[in-house]
């Protein structure tokens, strides 16, 4: 719990690049928040860095390793009646091995321009929108 008696949870996510395309996710039907897309990635253990999170969360959900994620993007989100996310977005040019689907209801490679298009968690929005923006260009180099 933190300060306003909220469940708090840290959470981190990668934007994986390849080809110029961004991969996204989007959760099954039965998960919380069904059906909305995210960036992969998950929640960050007590003790845990977050980078070590990512590289932990992004093996387990797509069965590739990440190699030097880069932190672009940090913020903190409010779910009505349920928690608070204080969420660190990663950018990921290099990863080894084939990326697997091991929990989504499907994956898919994106332009950035086309990100709009999907309905993200609202805790991703704010990302989605510098992304979108002219500020978004200096995010992803």
């Amino acid at each position: 719990m933190n300060e306003t008696g909220t469940n708090h949870i840290d959470v981190v996510a990668a934007l994986i690049f390849q080809d110029g395309r961004l991969l996204v996710c989007h959760r099954h039907e039965s998960s919380e928040f069904p059906l909305k897309w995210e960036f992969p990635g998950g929640k960050v253990e007590p003790g845990e860095r977050c980078e070590d999170a990512l590289t932990r969360e992004i093996k387990e959900e797509l069965a590739i390793e990440i190699h030097d994620p880069v932190k672009i993007f940090s913020h903190r989100h409010f779910y009505p009646g349920a928690f608070e996310v204080s969420l660190d977005f990663f950018r990921v040019t290099r990863f080894s091995g084939s990326i697997y689907n091991r929990v989504f209801q499907q994956i898919c490679w994106v332009a950035v321009g086309e990100l709009t298009g999907f309905d993200f968690l609202e805790g991703d929005v704010p990302l989605i929108t510098i992304l979108a923006g002219p500020e978004g260009e200096r995010l992803l180099s």
